[in-house]
């Protein structure tokens, strides 16, 4: 990881693929992550995790079915968090695209323990290096 600063503007603008989160840096045992994102993600749950989500740019929003079948949406705006609680499936999404920041422990797959098929717009991945 750099010992620079690290503009997030500058980083979000070397981004091109969608879903894809990159590493900016590491904190303890934590990746914070940065990502594009535009249209539906897949429903997905982390077991051992919660996921923390601010939206930089743009609107989020997240499905959460916190009991297994009962759907609430959450909307976020710039600047807002929000934290989905472990083994809570949910789903992002973003009509007008988004940018935002993710804050999980290293290792974590972006899409969860248990998810939906997967479309061939996303790929599990536990991030990439931000100049990789």
């Amino acid at each position: 990881m750099s010992t620079d600063p690290i503009n997030l503007d500058a980083a979000l603008a070397s981004i091109d693929a969608l879903w894809s989160p990159r590493i900016v840096t590491q904190v303890n045992d934590y990746d914070v992550r940065i990502a594009k994102v535009a249209g539906d993600f897949v429903w997905h749950s982390h077991e051992d995790t919660d996921e923390f989500f601010l939206v930089l740019d743009g609107e989020l929003d997240i499905a959460l079915r916190p009991d297994g079948t009962a759907e609430r949406t959450v909307r976020l705006s710039r600047g807002d968090v929000f934290v989905v609680p472990r083994g809570v499936e949910h789903r992002p999404s973003s009509a007008a695209g988004a940018s935002i920041l993710l804050f999980e422990p290293t290792g974590t797959v972006n899409t969860g323990d248990r998810h939906d098929d997967l479309p061939s717009h996303i790929a599990s991945t536990t991030g990439q290096a931000l100049d990789g």
